[in-house]
């Protein structure tokens, strides 16, 4: 309850943070924008020439296939990236002035979701335009996103309040990050799983939230329900130790800082 009365408190300033990170990613920048676009389309160029083309994927449509997984892959693992940073990076202002340090990984959650909003665009046209169609379960796409959105706040909070004292987490977090990628089931089927390592999968959030946005746009059904609950799950447990872990250690932030 405190943490939703700080926040309401100060919704300005969040709003403000959101905006400036969402129109500030690509300042400056010839092409602006269209990154979020061009970024994840040669991710998935360089994934679908590996997969598809040099080890023979027999996934139908692979690249749609592919697509519907590294997008929404990408988001979380900005999350994770920029997350880690973004209390140390704003140390000369935790120092100087009071506010709800919380605000600063939301912040990120929310304007990395404004991105994954946009790219969800890049999904829409290779479902369209690779022969799949669209269906009534995209609907469902709302759920989802809300889902990993509390996923992801859970994340934030733990990666940015421990890289503040342990600052080889920054390094550290890009090669589990590439571990995570190949642990999910972004260019892989998830029943190709050997059984003694299905655990690997059914532990990460991410599993169940990737093949749900496949259940809608490229399978077009209804997600999975149960796997949706266990991420729910994960996610809420995420945001409670999360909390505890930030409320923690935000004492001694600006003597570590």
């Amino acid at each position: 309850m405190n943490i939703a009365k700080d926040l309401y408190n100060y919704r300005e300033l969040l709003k403000t943070n959101i905006k400036k990170d969402v129109g500030g990613k690509y300042k400056n920048s010839v092409l602006g924008v269209l990154w979020s676009f061009i970024n994840p389309l040669l991710q998935i160029a360089v994934y679908a020439l590996v997969f598809q083309v040099i080890l023979k994927s027999n996934i139908e449509n692979y690249t749609v296939y592919l697509c519907c997984g590294l997008i929404p892959w990408q988001y979380f693992s900005s999350i994770v990236l920029r997350g880690a940073a973004v209390i140390v990076d704003n140390a000369n202002i935790i120092k100087k002035v009071y506010f709800p340090r919380e605000i600063l990984p939301i912040s990120i959650v929310t304007s990395e979701g404004v991105n994954f909003l946009i790219s969800t665009i890049i999904i829409l046209g290779f479902v369209i335009f690779g022969g799949i169609g669209l269906s009534w379960n995209i609907l469902w796409y709302f759920l989802i996103v809300a889902i990993q959105f509390i996923v992801s706040i859970g994340v934030a909070l733990i990666v940015s309040s421990l890289t503040v004292y342990f600052r080889d987490l920054l390094h550290l977090l890009g090669i589990v990050i590439q571990l995570l990628f190949y642990a999910t089931p972004i260019v892989y089927a998830i029943n190709s799983v050997p059984a003694n390592l299905q655990w690997i999968v059914k532990i990460n959030p991410m599993s169940y939230l990737i093949e749900a946005y496949r259940s809608i746009f490229y399978n077009q059904t209804i997600p999975n329900f149960q796997g949706l609950l266990i991420a729910l799950g994960m996610g809420i447990a995420l945001c409670v130790v999360g909390y505890f872990i930030f409320n923690k250690l935000e004492k001694r932030f600006a003597e570590e800082l």
